[in-house]
């Protein structure tokens, strides 16, 4: 029973979000106090993350490098300019533009590996780009988003790399390391921490809504746009980088292209909560949600086209 509910948790997880945050936008009192735990359940995530991994996952860096290093500079290329560019476009107030180049920042989200599985892709490769994505987190995004904000918003390269360090990087290693020394204890609770991790963004999700709701609903319409317009342009030029640039085969293409448009939306919310301005974190939250959609839906689609050929 409960690991049917883990299921049912985890698939549907966009129609969780949605109803929850709602509930929270409306019973914004109840979630405000909240506000300090994000961080905590973020380190937990990531957490969760690292207990699935193991010193193997890694080792396509050095059997397939090129590979790799194509989805590490996809990721930190394509993302951050496509936010620069739709901010620029869509005259995104400083905000908001700061909020959605924060998430374009970021490492690729977790979702990226069960998306890639579905749409039959390279599972192992998007599994390694994903974890060296994390990894090198703190040493990428705090730069790349100073870079391209400059000094529209007040922040300092230093917070955000110690914080992406102790939020992200000391939790994924931790997990890692309780795996390779409690392996059977990792492996017995493995089924449950999709689940957990799930749980545990929706409640940031929660809390970042209830801490932006009153100006969420003056905003919330031009930033879903926005987010849309990112998400999208982000998965057309992460399969075509990876095709046409990159020169992969479907497979490879397909992980690819989740690396780069599935975001942890998460770690953009606890950072713009963290160092900037609950405004700031309104686009991680409505990504939270597009993403999954967006992802199911061409997985879905690559999934049945895939079965078409197979059986032709």
């Amino acid at each position: 029973m409960l690991l049917k509910l883990c299921k049912v948790i985890t698939r549907f997880f966009p129609i969780w979000v949605i109803v929850l945050s709602s509930f929270a936008f409306f019973n914004a009192g109840l979630f405000k106090p909240l506000g300090f735990t994000v961080t905590y359940l973020l380190g937990f995530v990531m957490l969760t993350m690292g207990l699935t991994l193991s010193v193997g996952d890694f080792k396509l860096v050095l059997s397939r490098p090129k590979d790799v290093l194509w989805g590490v500079g996809l990721r930190y290329t394509i993302m951050p300019f496509v936010a620069f560019g739709v901010s620029i476009v869509m005259g995104l107030s400083p905000e908001l533009s700061a909020g959605l180049i924060l998430v374009g920042c970021c490492p690729s989200g977790v979702a990226s590996n069960v998306m890639t599985f579905l749409a039959k892709g390279d599972t192992a490769l998007s599994v390694t780009v994903s974890s060296v994505n994390t990894v090198l987190a703190p040493f990428i995004t705090p730069f790349i988003f100073l870079f391209l904000v400059g000094t529209s918003v007040p922040v300092t390269t230093s917070a955000l790399f110690y914080d992406i360090l102790k939020i992200v990087l000391i939790p994924v290693l931790l997990g890692i390391g309780i795996r390779a020394m409690a392996t059977k204890f990792a492996n017995s609770i493995a089924n449950y921490l999709p689940a957990l991790s799930s749980i545990s963004i929706i409640i940031i999700i929660m809390i970042v809504v209830a801490l932006s709701a009153e100006k969420l609903a003056t905003m919330a319409l031009i930033a879903f746009v926005a987010v849309v317009l990112h998400n999208g342009i982000g998965l057309a030029l992460g399969y075509g980088g990876a095709k046409k640039l990159a020169g992969m085969e479907e497979k490879k293409a397909r992980a690819i292209t989740f690396e780069i448009a599935i975001e942890n939306s998460g770690l953009a919310a606890a950072l713009a909560i963290a160092h900037l301005s609950t405004i700031v974190a309104v686009p991680a939250a409505i990504f939270s949600v597009w993403h999954n959609l967006s992802g199911s839906m061409l997985a879905s689609y690559w999934s049945t086209k895939s079965e078409k050929e197979e059986s032709n």
